[in-house]
């Protein structure tokens, strides 16, 4: 049977929602949805998709190494965003990430995030090589 393992980022929301930052279990690593608030609780990059995209995905990658992986061992990312006109503000950030890797990709636009403030929510799935677990 594979271990699971819980990773946490130690935000407030982790404990009254009752989820992790990110899951392993045996070879497979989902990272929850990220947005851009910092450790102290603010919003990062106000009214900036791009900005927002880039400290998501440094957040994530953090989930990663934590959970023994890297960027390069994503397969899928799920992109939530409030408004698909900024589509490709967060793309080249994406890419900018991705773009030797090329995970499947999905972005759609939601009515809203959990604070009007937030553009953009990502979540990824990594799996891990054999050699790596």
């Amino acid at each position: 049977m594979n271990q699971r393992i819980n990773i946490s980022s130690g935000t407030k929301w982790e404990e009254i929602v009752g989820y992790s930052r990110a899951v392993r279990v045996g070879n497979i690593i989902e990272v929850a949805g990220t947005t851009a608030v910092d450790e102290k609780g603010e919003v990062v990059g106000l009214a900036d998709p791009a900005e927002q995209t880039r400290f998501v995905l440094s957040k994530i990658e953090k989930a990663l190494t934590s959970a023994g992986a890297g960027l390069k061992d994503v397969v899928r990312t799920r992109m939530f965003v409030t408004n698909i006109a900024d589509w490709e503000a967060i793309g080249r950030v994406h890419g900018l990430y991705f773009k030797e890797i090329k995970p499947v990709a999905t972005m759609v636009e939601v009515k809203a995030l959990i604070s009007p403030e937030l553009l953009v929510e990502i979540e990824v799935t990594a799996i891990l090589s054999e050699s790596n677990t």
